[in-house]
């Protein structure tokens, strides 16, 4: 008996299905020699520092940083009953051995050895490595079964990651939080990210346009050009002489360009192209894909790869042939020709996972039965699969300079000689998904042939305005590009580079700063907020770079191939630590109140310094200084009273504030006192006084209330 422990309950019957355990029982699936389980996605996460020492629960700046000794490990609530399932299979006297068969990457690896190691199993592990949840892919996948020890470096490169993310986040958000009074979240992947959204933000607001003008001749159609001119008197002396005039034809250069088909695509091309066509996010993308892939319809989607291996050639031509019969792409009666197989497929360029393409099972599949969403991105995937596979888009370019009044004017125009993978681009611009031009698209960049030497007589001359443009705002097409070449400059040109963050977790982290109001979508744009760009503002350097945080990426890709050790990347990222530590002593106070705007209600009867309002209490703006005065107190509760910010101001100044409407349980009555605040060793400590006149008018006023 062994048994089977997949990611996620629909992965799990996939599974389940081909090796034949059918039988159902309470979170698993059982067969004759087989038991087949699943995870819920992460069962188990890195617990909170204040289960560590219940002193955290208090964020002081004095207590960082915080680095555990031993690494714990805690249950999620709702996933605890899964969890205990497991646990018991795992332990269980008749499984011989597990099969690990999570999601076949970093973040799969990681979920199954957290179950795997808090259930106190040593049972043998072996690992299902597929690229595809067709029936085929899993049972040759379970035919040649990997030993689990295969996978360690991935696994160490998987805690590694999980670790720094959380010892990044704990303490830089704690650090900066506690020094400047405001909440600010920091992240190892969100705040380079965020960065680069400031700082295009800066450049765009920075910008200072330029106005310049074009002069364009009409020759007899053909239109030619002087651009960019940017003294107006100039392009307007320009424009008065050649208005009129005759021009002449100084060159023609003609010349034969080609346009390779592009590559498979690879998670984030998915994403961009997505979100450029349909204007999609990377997360309904990702969720999409991975819909389609646990339903058998296309390969493992969260993969850095744009090639096939090379024993995939007929599998591809099975593909290619199934899209066309099921789109019809360029229409009934039309064959698809042979594809171009061998530039899809290089092993050499395929890591753990093949690039996305559509499975067979396409033929059989009922789309309308699919979400919207699912259909997209399907027709996405698989019109790219045929465009990667199809011949080179070719076109001649011509260019013609002519002379006029001594200054020279171009024109350009091009004449499609084969259309190749480019007609497919036409089954995103009509209804019916076909791949059939537009004539007058294609009549549009065409120029009448000239030869050197031909004249034009009396042309027409146009000045035309213009302004230099900034740089565009980041759409989510744009920043994944972004966040995918970071960093690539600063490494060698045959380094395997990563960039920021991985293709599985680029969408999480564009949600992250979303959720977390750093960043805000408008229309297809990614803009910081103004949060964001204080957030910014005040870090420094080493935690918003790119770069430093693309080298921790290869750093984690380095481990995978076992060629850097654990010990090595997690002493850099403690170092960051204490470095960034370092950088926050030395912030002053003026600068630590760059946040608090709001007036203040008074000086501290401990320090002297201000007190502000806060959610619960006012506090001092001393770090150094305990006092508070919490609007709910215990003593006041029984009195049904709290403190507001004009009795909390009256404390402040005159040590005392009287209160009309305290509440008696003992009587079962309301009456006014005056409330007396003093301190010691910074405790508050109240107490009430009775004025004989206000006890004897608060005597005669006081009535009865329910």
């Amino acid at each position: 008996m062994y048994l089977v422990i997949a990611e996620k309950p629909s992965v799990s019957r996939s599974i389940a299905h081909v090796i034949g355990a059918e039988k159902r029982e309470e979170g698993y699936l059982e067969g004759k020699d087989c038991i087949v389980s699943w995870c819920l996605g992460h069962l188990a996460e890195y617990i909170p520092p204040d289960v560590y020492d219940e002193k955290f629960s208090r964020w002081n700046y004095e207590d960082l940083p915080i680095i555990p000794e031993e690494w714990k490990l805690a249950v999620s609530g709702e996933k605890k009953d899964q969890f205990y399932v497991l646990k018991r299979l795992l332990n269980r006297p008749d499984i011989q051995y597990v099969v690990n068969a999570c999601d076949a990457g970093r973040e799969g690896e990681l979920i199954f050895r957290r179950v795997y190691d808090l259930s106190g199993s040593t049972k043998p592990v072996k690992r299902l490595w597929i690229s595809s949840m067709e029936d085929k892919a899993i049972r040759e996948g379970m035919e040649h079964l990997k030993d689990g020890a295969d996978y360690n470096n991935l696994a160490k490169a998987a805690v590694c990651r999980a670790q720094a993310d959380w010892l990044v986040g704990m303490n830089a958000t704690r650090a900066f939080t506690t020094k400047y009074f405001k909440k600010l979240a920091v992240g190892r992947v969100q705040t380079p990210t965020l960065a680069m959204l400031v700082d295009r933000m800066d450049q765009i607001s920075g910008f200072k346009k330029q106005k310049y003008f074009n002069v364009e001749l009409d020759c007899d159609g053909m239109k030619a050009e002087k651009q960019k001119i940017f003294d107006t008197e100039e392009a307007e002396r320009l424009r008065k002489s050649c208005d009129g005039s005759d021009a002449v034809v100084r060159s023609v250069e003609i010349t034969e360009k080609t346009v390779k088909p592009p590559k498979l695509y690879d998670l984030t091309s998915l994403q961009r192209e997505a979100n450029r066509i349909y204007g999609l996010t990377a997360q309904q993308t990702l969720n999409a894909a991975q819909s389609l892939y646990e339903s058998k319809l296309i390969t493992y989607p969260r993969t850095d790869s744009n090639y096939l291996t090379e024993d995939m050639e007929q599998t591809a031509k099975n593909v290619i042939r199934i899209i066309h019969e099921k789109y019809q792409l360029t229409g009934p009666f039309d064959k698809p020709g042979k594809p171009e197989l061998t530039r899809i497929m290089n092993n050499k360029k395929v890591s753990d996972h093949h690039a996305i393409i559509p499975t067979v099972e396409l033929l059989q599949t009922e789309l309308t039965e699919l979400k919207e969403m699912e259909q997209k991105i399907l027709f996405l995937i698989a019109v790219h699969t045929v465009e990667a596979a199809e011949k080179d888009h070719i076109y001649l370019e011509t260019t013609v300079e002519v002379e006029c009044q001594g200054n020279v004017f171009q024109a350009k125009g091009k004449r499609v000689l084969q259309q190749g993978w480019k007609i497919y681009e036409e089954c995103f611009k009509n209804k019916d998904g076909i791949a059939i031009e537009d004539p007058a698209e294609a009549q549009k960049d065409r120029i009448p042939d000239v030869k050197e030497g031909h004249s034009f007589f009396h042309v027409t001359a146009v000045k035309t305005e213009h302004f230099t443009s900034p740089p565009k705002q980041y759409t989510e097409d744009t920043l994944l590009s972004a966040m995918e070449t970071a960093g690539n400059k600063e490494f060698a040109s045959d380094t395997e580079k990563k960039g920021l963050g991985t293709p599985a977790t680029r969408a999480s982290i564009i949600e992250k700063l979303v959720h977390s109001q750093y960043a805000v979508r408008k229309g297809k744009q990614i803009l910081p907020t103004e949060d964001g760009k204080a957030l910014i503002e005040v870090l420094p350097d080493f935690l918003k770079s790119a770069s430093m945080t693309a080298e921790w990426e290869n750093q984690l890709l380095e481990m995978e191939h076992g060629k850097i050790a654990p010990d090595q990347f997690m002493t850099g990222i403690r170092n960051m630590i204490t470095m960034m530590l370092n950088g926050c002593d030395q912030i002053g106070e003026e600068e630590a109140r760059r946040f608090q705007t709001r007036e203040s209600i008074g000086t501290c009867p401990v320090c002297g310094s201000l007190v502000y309002e806060g959610k619960k209490n006012f506090y001092c703006s001393n770090r150094d200084c305990n006092f508070a005065l919490w609007k709910e107190t215990g003593y006041l509760q029984s009195m049904r009273k709290t403190i507001d910010k004009k009795m909390a101001a009256e404390l402040l100044k005159n040590g005392s504030t009287h209160i009309k409407d305290l509440y008696s349980a003992k009587k079962d009555r309301y009456f006014e006192a005056d409330l007396l605040m003093k301190t010691e060793d910074g405790k508050v400590l109240f107490s009430l006084s009775f004025p004989e006149n206000r006890t004897n008018r608060s005597n005669k006023k006081t009535k009865k209330r329910a």
